[in-house]
């Protein structure tokens, strides 16, 4: 009798440690499927911010800086994202949206450049890819939360310890994109 509550327990403790196992390889994958979906969307964003900058080339002689600052912002990015480093993605990303709000934003002393179709549509593609992005980011940073979450709550901390599950970092962002926005100085 004795035995078979043994083997019973034994039976119950191996079914639990497969069950976790699988649920945190699911995890993990997620964790690399969102990433996934964040690294498609930067490289389509990645190859129409040339065909933008050449566009607006066109019109900006003067504005050469701020192109330049964009385009430096896109290879940080580009960088990064090879890499996989969050922290230097997240840095690269605040200096090119900045940069891609700057550019924008001088567009409107440029009324030629405004109207032009090839300018519009890129203009347009690029802040879709913008807010695809940002959603990526949230799914991302809730996918690694989650995985973070399991693989330190016990019991699935010691099958996670056993089989050398790591946590993933949050892509974080600087404290200029989360910041309040001074809407008096947008106007001035």
């Amino acid at each position: 009798m004795f035995l078979y509550i043994l083997l019973s327990l034994v039976a119950i403790v191996v079914i639990y440690a497969i069950v976790t196992y699988n649920s945190l390889v699911t995890v993990k994958h997620n964790v690399g499927k969102a990433w996934s979906n964040i690294d498609v969307l930067l490289k389509q964003r990645h190859d129409e911010l040339p065909k933008l900058v050449e566009t607006c080339k066109q019109y900006m002689q003067f504005e050469q800086e701020t192109l330049e600052k964009v385009m430096q912002a896109r290879a940080q990015v580009f960088q990064a994202r090879e890499q996989q480093n969050m922290g230097a993605l997240g840095s690269a990303e605040s200096a090119l949206r900045s940069g891609l709000g700057n550019l924008f934003a001088l567009v409107e002393n440029y009324p030629e450049l405004k109207a032009n179709e090839n300018f519009k549509h890129l203009q347009g593609r690029i802040s879709n890819l913008e807010n695809a992005i940002a959603d990526r980011r949230e799914f991302y940073n809730e996918s690694v939360n989650v995985n973070n979450v399991r693989i330190e709550q016990f019991p699935d901390v010691v099958i996670a310890h056993m089989f050398k599950f790591a946590p993933f970092k949050l892509l974080k962002f600087q404290s200029s994109e989360t910041a309040d926005t001074d809407v008096k100085k947008l106007f001035s």
